[in-house]
């Protein structure tokens, strides 16, 4: 494993959207669905928007160039039973060429802080079950709850 002082991470802002806009074509190689993450990207103004809120996160590792190894993307959820909040990782994605060398867990130690900074108490993930990679990742850093996922149609 390389030293930690080989990448950088950066947490991405409003002014960050070329930037944030490399980690959308990472995330698209990663998970092999280009068309998802590149074929309808949002325009500057909502991302701009979207980077300046309170409410997502957006976290990059950069190696020594500059160049966007793996990207976090997650959103602060405010609680209603209690005045905290909860922190949920929508995706995480690293290039393929830099796997194994402790980018996602780089990235997540990030989250780690920003969440403490903003007080919130939990961090959580989901991992389907085939991504043995992503479980084993995540099992190493929290504790594992099976639960069942449903996608209710708005429309």
């Amino acid at each position: 494993m390389p030293r930690e002082d080989s990448f950088t991470i950066r947490q991405i802002g409003p002014d960050d959207i070329a930037c944030f806009r490399e980690i959308l074509a990472v995330m698209g190689r990663a998970f092999e669905d280009i068309e998802t993450y590149a074929a309808a990207q949002p325009d500057d103004g909502y991302l701009h928007r979207l980077l300046a809120g309170d409410h997502f996160i957006a976290l990059a590792a950069l190696d020594s160039g500059g160049t966007v190894m793996g990207g976090l993307a997650a959103y602060v959820l405010p609680k209603f039973e209690r005045a905290r909040s909860e922190i949920y990782i929508y995706d995480l994605a690293v290039a393929a060429e830099h796997r194994r060398r402790g980018v996602a867990t780089a990235l997540i130690g990030r989250l780690k802080a920003i969440a403490a900074a903003r007080g919130a108490y939990v961090i959580f993930v989901q991992a389907d079950p085939p991504d043995t990679p992503a479980v084993a990742l995540y099992e190493k850093l929290g504790v594992r709850e099976d639960v069942l996922h449903f996608d209710i149609a708005v429309g």
